[in-house]
């Protein structure tokens, strides 16, 4: 039992790091489609730097959060310059990603890291604790300090729920959205990281469909998709929910399709309840303000 706990926390670690970035995404009101080809292409440009090129694997690493960072950063550039909405930018991103993606590994897998490299998604320490479980634990540790102890945390939540609001309060909204984008990124590539110590073997298709992945849990921990609501600690709830719902499919040996099925059902069911909430919790609100006046 306690063995196939720490396998769920292994294979769940890039999940849950992944899903504190998308937690300050949704909780500002945006969201990002392009998170699963972002962790794609980190995959196989660190795999190319270090198998094809024989770039040391630190400086792989540093390199591939840099552009995880960066592609955060034009997403949010573009969503903040622009006007367009979230979901049609980082849609674009997830095509742009991933003909890039394809076109450094022309579709071939990419394998043959240093045994250092594969330690972090691999091993443990004392033999017991799992090393994505303390990446984790430490992202996630971060992220709640990001949330609930900087004026940077306030500001997520004052433009996811009401924006307007926010920027007559004297936030400088834009530059908080990029911020957000970027700190996705950087948690993706982070993740992303993990992943392709723990394959050991990157491909082109790793991260398809992942984004709705993360956004299941983020949805299930208590995130609202429409802004303004959700903790790091709720979304690490979602995330050990999907964890052990896949591993539990998978010891069932149902069908990959069918989980495709049942994690859609999932999905839509847990953003009609956070709608139908928000559109109750609003009407209380106005019949209160109606009262009182």
């Amino acid at each position: 039992m306690v063995n196939n706990m720490f396998n769920i926390t292994k294979q769940v670690a890039t999940l849950g790091i992944c899903a504190v970035g998308f937690t300050f995404v949704l909780i500002t009101g945006g969201i990002d489609l392009s998170v699963g080809y972002q962790v794609s292409l980190i995959n196989i440009i660190a795999a190319y730097l270090m198998a094809q090129l024989d770039v040391n694997w630190m400086l792989a690493m540093v390199v591939v959060m840099a552009i995880g960072t960066f592609i955060g950063f034009v997403n949010g550039m573009i969503i903040t310059k622009t006007g367009v909405a979230p979901i049609i930018v980082t849609l674009s991103m997830m095509i742009i990603l991933n003909g890039i993606s394809y076109l450094i590994s022309k579709g071939l897998p990419i394998f043959g890291f240093p045994k250092e490299f594969t330690f972090l998604g691999q091993g443990s320490i004392f033999s017991v604790i799992p090393v994505p479980l303390l990446f984790l634990v430490v992202i996630m540790f971060i992220g709640a300090f990001i949330l609930n102890k900087t004026y940077y945390g306030r500001y997520f939540y004052a433009i996811g729920s009401n924006e307007e609001a926010a920027k007559l309060s004297g936030v400088n909204t834009g530059k908080v959205r990029i911020l957000v984008y970027s700190l996705c990124g950087l948690f993706t590539s982070i993740g992303a990281i993990l992943l392709l110590s723990r394959l050991n073997s990157a491909q082109s298709a790793t991260g398809a469909g992942f984004e709705f992945s993360v956004l299941t849990a983020c949805v299930l921990g208590g995130v609202s998709a429409s802004g303004g609501k959700g903790t790091i600690f709720g979304a690490m709830i979602g995330v050990l929910i999907v964890g052990v719902l896949d591993n539990g499919l998978l010891l069932l040996n149902v069908s990959a399709y069918v989980q495709l099925v049942i994690k859609g059902i999932i999905l839509l069911t847990a953003v009609i309840y956070d709608t139908m909430s928000r559109q109750k919790s609003e009407k209380i609100k106005r019949t209160k303000a109606i009262n009182a006046a």
